[in-house]
C-alpha cells in the first residue's frame, strides 16, 4: 500500500503529536523561583538602663523577603559591645509565633566599640506558612552595680512587603 502525500503527512503529523506528548510526560517540570526583593536594613542596639550606659549588643545587617511569601534570608552582623558581659545573643521570630536560632557561620574583625570579634550569621529560613512578619530580638547582659547581673531585651519587627 502506497501512502499519499495527505496520508504521509497525516501520519507524520500524528507521530509528531505523539512524540511531543510522551516527551512532556518524561521532561520533568521545574518549578518557577521566588524572586528576592530588596534588601531591609537591621539595626538594633540594645544599651544599659541602669548605671553608666553601656551599648551591651548591636545587630546590624540586611532582611530580604521572598515574593513567594514563605521565605526570607537574612545576613546580620552581631557585636559583643565592651562593657557588656556574657555574649549577647538574639532570635528571630516568625509571625510572631516561630522561633529560630541563627547558626553563626563565622566571625569578622571587631570595629571599635565591640569586644574579640564580630559574630556573622547568614541564611535563609523557609516557612511552613505566608510569613507575614519577622521579628529580631537581642538580649545584653552587665553587672551594675557590683556583682548584680542585669539583661536587657529589644527587639524590632519588619513586615513582608509582599502580602
Amino acid at each position: 500500500m502506497e501512502l499519499t502525500p495527505s496520508k504521509a503527512r497525516r501520519a507524520a503529523s500524528s507521530f509528531a503529536i505523539a512524540i511531543a506528548t510522551v516527551a512532556a510526560i518524561l521532561v520533568p517540570v521545574t518549578p518557577a523561583h521566588a524572586a528576592y526583593g530588596p534588601d531591609q536594613s537591621v539595626s538594633v542596639t540594645v544599651t544599659s538602663n541602669a548605671g553608666p550606659p553601656i551599648m551591651l549588643a548591636q545587630l546590624t545587617g540586611t532582611l530580604a523577603f521572598d515574593d513567594g511569601n514563605t521565605k526570607f534570608r537574612y545576613t546580620l552582623r552581631l557585636c559583643w559591645g565592651t562593657g557588656s558581659y556574657p555574649k549577647p545573643n538574639f532570635y528571630v521570630s516568625v509571625n510572631g509565633s516561630t522561633v529560630f536560632y541563627p547558626t553563626q557561620t563565622g566571625t569578622a574583625a571587631a570595629p571599635p566599640g565591640c569586644q574579640l570579634s564580630l559574630f556573622l550569621y547568614d541564611g535563609e529560613y523557609t516557612h511552613s506558612a505566608t510569613v507575614t512578619n519577622v521579628t529580631l530580638y537581642v538580649t545584653g547582659g552587665w553587672f551594675y552595680p557590683g556583682q548584680t547581673y542585669n539583661s536587657r531585651t529589644k527587639s524590632v519587627t519588619y513586615d513582608n512587603p509582599y502580602n
